[in-house]
């Protein structure tokens, strides 16, 4: 049996295995959110301890019934360094879990389609957030998670979710844990999903003591914790320095850097992604370029429309456009984004900034916005010099467009009307909504029949 020299730490691995097989009868399931960081990794390896010793200790029949579902949410677009590592490590965890027969679940859950950050921002034209527009949170980490936590919940009617946060994270985390905390009590009633719980093991756990376990205790799924250890080291500035309580003299430094997505532009800058290219990670250069062209081009007029997608006029106090992206502006990003891509696609082909999906579907909001003249597959074209993959979406082939082209020669407005609606009823064989389609549709033949209006 694995013991570790910390009282502290032996106590909170008891209080979980109380909490999983006496305090709670149920067997109502486990979720426990894991991001890679140094706070879920502890969190999942003082667990993982704890149903170990449950099956040491406990004498047969017992069994351990309470499913623990480990939840990785994938914003896609992840700091690509964490996100290899993560990879990594999930596939590790599901597969020694399955050896030592224990009831650990990986699960991976992602952003719907019409809700990544491409889609959103060079496809409906969304202002990339700040910190009075954050949208980036509710659309890509909210709701997939939550949308796993729900089907839990109507399966067994209630669930637990296991934080991995600490009173030691800042003062402002530490009101939000008291805050909802019942004293006396381990479990907390959800804040936003009913039927739902949530337990706090390693609430009280600091800084050096999270390095503590990371650095002397051996990964019960058997990966590397001196990776996780490197990855925050490379990825620390500077003024940033954390002791630990370890005694190998490499571990002086580790850093309390926060990984987030790439291309967050919520703060003003981004520490941790300078700190990886500083400490070597040179082909991290473009990203950190690209984010910060992000953030500084958010606000100029010159790319913004006078209104917002719902139609409401967004013009600042000075006459300026404060609406959604115009259409220029989301083809430069793309086109940004593709050259990146190609370039960094030639050390590391295995990186991927957008997908051809998320592509395929930028396409078809452009066209519902009456956006036809400029296509993604044109901007794609241009970057790799080859066709976009549509995988078997149903679209004209060039013999189609070359009779229906024939037909329309007296007058190609005609060919142009039927090619833009032929491109709106593609919409329909894409995972995306349908709302509005009709009136898509509509509005193109209107504009087609009454131009002087548009």
């Amino acid at each position: 049996m694995q013991q570790i020299k910390s009282k502290k730490i032996e106590g909170i691995i008891d209080q979980i295995i109380d909490q999983y097989a006496h305090a709670d009868r149920t067997e109502r399931p486990w979720v426990i959110g894991f991001s890679g960081g140094k706070d879920s990794t502890v969190l999942l390896m003082l667990v993982w301890i704890a149903l170990q010793r449950i099956r040491e200790q406990l004498p047969y029949p017992f069994q351990l019934k309470r499913k623990v579902y480990v939840v990785c949410n994938d914003t896609m677009v992840e700091n690509p360094i964490l996100a290899d590592y993560v990879q990594n490590v999930l596939k590790k965890i599901d597969e020694e879990a399955r050896n030592q027969d224990l009831p650990i679940f990986v699960k991976r859950t992602t952003p719907k389609l019409e809700e990544t950050f491409w889609i959103n921002v060079i496809g409906k034209g969304y202002p990339v957030p700040n910190n009075s527009f954050r949208w980036c949170t509710d659309k890509l980490k909210i709701r997939p998670t939550s949308s796993f936590l729900l089907d839990q919940v109507d399966e067994m009617g209630e669930a637990i979710v296991l934080l991995g946060t600490r009173y030691d994270e800042s003062a402002t985390r530490e009101r939000s844990i008291r805050k909802h905390e019942v004293t006396g009590r381990r479990l907390s009633k959800h804040t936003t999903s009913p039927n739902t719980y949530t337990y706090a093991p390693i609430k009280e756990m600091r800084m050096e003591e999270v390095w503590y376990v990371i650095n002397t205790v051996p990964s019960p799924w058997g990966f590397d914790n001196s990776i996780l250890f490197q990855i925050y080291s490379d990825a620390s500035a500077d003024d940033y320095e954390c002791p630990t309580v370890v005694t190998d003299k490499q571990h002086t430094s580790c850093g309390q850097s926060r990984f987030g997505c790439w291309t967050c532009t919520v703060v003003k800058n981004d520490k941790s992604m300078n700190a990886l290219v500083n400490n070597g990670r040179n082909w991290m250069q473009p990203l950190l370029d690209f984010r910060n062209r992000l953030v500084e081009n958010r606000n100029l007029p010159e790319n913004r429309m006078d209104t917002r997608r719902n139609g409401q006029i967004a013009i600042n106090e000075e006459g300026e456009n404060n609406g959604t992206y115009n259409i220029m502006y989301r083809k430069e990003i793309l086109r940004d984004l593709l050259s990146i891509q190609k370039e960094i696609q030639k050390e590391r082909p295995d990186i991927t900034l957008v997908n051809n999906q998320e592509l395929i579907a930028i396409q078809v909001i452009w066209n519902r916005d009456m956006f036809f003249d400029h296509t993604v597959g044109e901007i794609y074209k241009e970057i790799y010099g080859k066709e976009i993959s549509t995988n078997n979406i149903k679209t004209l082939d060039h013999t189609e467009k070359r009779i229906i082209r024939e037909v329309c020669e007296d007058d190609m407005e005609y060919y142009d009307l039927i090619d833009n609606l032929i491109s709106l009823q593609e919409t329909k064989t894409l995972l995306i909504s349908k709302y509005g389609l009709h009136n898509d549709i509509e509005r193109r033949i209107e504009k087609f029949a009454m131009p002087e209006k548009n």
